[in-house]
């Protein structure tokens, strides 16, 4: 702030000398206006002009009274320029009118002070401001040269008074129990010192995007209320060569100063990468520095001195070793997507401050929404008080919520004019999808259809597991392949010709059918083989040979053919149901689960209890992929 404010009150004068001078040597000085040479001819033979002064071909004078310029202002004082092929005797018809003259050197030399200033002035300044900058950077111990840029820009978070603590962090216990720990050493060292054990030195987090690791570092500093120093990693980095270890010396030492204290690293994989692994361009890689001066820090610190080192990542594939070894970062703690139990909890914490109707259920909302994180969580509970607030209710009521996940996995609705035979090949799609979800033992159920446009698709058929499960058997995968494969076996059926309607649909059968084969090993013909990349490499070698490459093509074109051949079969032996339930889409729009078990006569598979795809869709929402 003291730099700043120095260059703006030094700006202001300059700025205030300039004019003050320029207003007192122009002030009583009437202005110079510029006239024709004719004119200034006409002005001396009627004896107006008093006493001229030429440099070169250019002319200034003084007149008895005021002469104007072609625009019409008037002055005394005017200036002219003689012309080149100009013939007249000048210096006769001067001296006969009793005209003064002067002249001026048109090729004078410049003054010596004038030279000196043009020519060292401004390497004096660079190096008045180079010396000043080097005295700032000195007296903050920023490391010499390089001033403010070496100096962290870690943002410190006040410990008597934290934002977050473990009371705002849900469905995550067991992690919260791993972290206690860590706070309990903050909070009274002498406890484990006393039998000689260490706590570890750095704590890594990983989990999926918006799972709550940043959120559990701040409520580790907030329980243990010590200083709380947080920075993202990729603010290490600088085009300058050598600032980011600069500032990683700096922020070890600011925590060092105010221990106990906690060091929070997000995002860590953008300087953490492996150095085996990355593309070197040149010897000098200024991430490679960054990255050194970490693991120097890390192993010059004593876990007694009270500095702990928490940091986040959802990459953790592509670390350094060395960063993972013991004595670094040596306990790695992993934040798994909540249950429903967990997001029960989690939605009550972010409308704790909503007013909510009584007929809102979160336990229901909570099992609408497997695979949802707690950031999804958030801006669920956001857009339900959103849209209760446009449609001017007093509180959020269910049919809120409703609305809210439809809008969070299926997009904004869309207002768009599609012809009769577009709608109808679209409602026998979606139709073949839900009834594949009735028919397919083990598929989710079908929780709503609907051809209203939303988002980039033009139809969506919803399917909510029943509860959460972490381990996934072949035949439900295979009725996952047979399900997306609904809309396109009944567009086949019905009309004798496919359209790109399922593009989305064959991304996820292509996506499926992959890992079945190269991760699961469920290929009679390749076999229990993991083909599956793990370690993150830049450019990964593959691990087997051309006749396997090509031998997991034929096997993942086999399941879905198989998968296709069956979804057909199917909608052929219920070629009346997919009818029935075409027409009552196109007069409905939308159907929900009942209205869809009404219109088939089937009943809702309510046994088979699954969870989130494990392909990675956070919710299962077979679409069509037209825009």
């Amino acid at each position: 702030m003291r730099s700043a404010r120095f260059w703006i009150i030094l700006a202001v004068l300059f700025a205030a000398n300039i004019l003050i001078s320029n207003l007192l040597t122009s002030a009583g000085q009437p202005p110079t206006v510029t006239i024709s040479y004719n004119s200034f001819l006409d002005q001396v033979n009627a004896g107006n002009v008093t006493s001229v002064t030429s440099t070169g071909e250019s002319i200034t004078g003084v007149a008895k009274t005021a002469v104007k310029d072609s625009s019409g202002t008037s002055s005394t004082k005017f200036q002219t320029q003689r012309p080149a092929f100009a013939t007249d005797d000048l210096e006769t018809l001067l001296i006969g009118h009793k005209v003064v003259m002067n002249a001026k050197d048109p090729n004078a030399s410049t003054p010596l002070w004038e030279t000196l200033l043009f020519s060292f002035g401004p390497t004096i300044l660079l190096v008045i401001g180079f010396l000043y900058l080097s005295r700032r950077a000195a007296a903050a111990g920023a490391g010499g040269i390089l001033g403010s840029f070496g100096q962290s820009r870690a943002r410190l978070y006040d410990a008597e008074k934290p934002s977050v603590t473990f009371a705002d962090v849900a469905g995550i216990d067991e992690v919260k129990a791993d972290l206690q720990e860590v706070v309990d050493f903050l909070r009274e060292p002498q406890k484990y010192q006393r039998l000689g054990g260490t706590v570890p030195k750095g704590v890594l987090l990983i989990g999926a995007p918006g799972t709550g690791k940043t959120l559990l570092a701040r409520a580790v500093a907030g329980e243990a209320k010590v200083p709380f120093f947080s920075i993202a990693a990729s603010e290490f980095v600088e085009a300058i060569v050598g600032v980011g270890a600069s500032r990683v010396r700096d922020l070890f030492s600011k925590a060092r100063a105010a221990a106990p204290a906690i060091i929070f690293i997000d995002e860590l994989d953008a300087i953490g990468r492996s150095r085996a692994a990355a593309l070197r361009v040149g010897g000098n890689d200024e991430q490679e520095q960054t990255l050194n001066q970490i693991l120097t820090e890390m192993d010059g610190f004593d876990s007694r001195e009270g500095v702990i080192v928490l940091a986040a990542t959802n990459r953790a594939d592509v670390l350094d070793p060395a960063l993972l070894r013991p004595g670094r970062f040596d306990r790695r703690v992993t934040v798994q997507p909540p249950d429903r139990r967990g997001r029960a909890e989690i939605l009550r914490i972010h409308s704790r401050h909503v007013v909510l109707a009584p007929d809102v259920d979160l336990d229901q909302v909570a099992s609408q929404t497997p695979g949802l994180v707690g950031a999804d969580l958030r801006n669920l509970v956001n857009e339900a008080a959103l849209g209760a607030a446009r449609k001017g209710e007093a509180a959020v009521t269910m049919a809120d919520f409703a609305e809210a996940i439809e809008r969070t996995l299926l997009g904004t609705e869309r207002k768009i004019l599609l012809s009769d035979l577009d709608r109808e090949r679209i409602a026998y799609h979606e139709s073949g999808h839900a009834l594949l979800g009735l028919l397919v033992p083990g598929a989710d159920p079908v929780k709503k259809v609907t051809i209203i446009p939303r988002g980039q698709a033009l139809g969506v058929t919803l399917q909510s597991p029943i509860d959460d499960r972490f381990n996934y058997g072949e035949d439900y995968l295979r009725a996952r392949l047979v399900g997306a494969l609904g809309g396109r076996a009944a567009e086949k059926i019905v009309y004798g010709v496919v359209t790109t309607g399922a593009e989305n649909d064959l991304l996820q059968v292509t996506r499926i059918a992959q890992q079945m084969v190269v991760r699961w090993g469920m290929s009679p013909k390749v076999g229990p083989l993991n083909y599956g990349d793990s370690d993150g490499a830049a450019f990964q070698q593959r691990t087997y040979s051309e006749g396997t490459a090509q031998l997991i093509d034929e096997e993942v074109r086999r399941i879905s053919e198989e998968c296709l051949a069956e979804a057909e079969r199917l909608l052929q032996e219920h070629r009346s149901q997919l009818d029935a339930l075409t027409r009552a889409l196109l007069k409905s729009d939308s159907l929900d689960e009942a209205e869809i078990l009404e219109v088939t006569g089937l009943k809702a598979q309510t046994e088979q209890r699954v969870s989130v795809p494990p392909d990675g869709q956070r919710q299962q929402a077979l679409r069509t992929g037209r825009t």
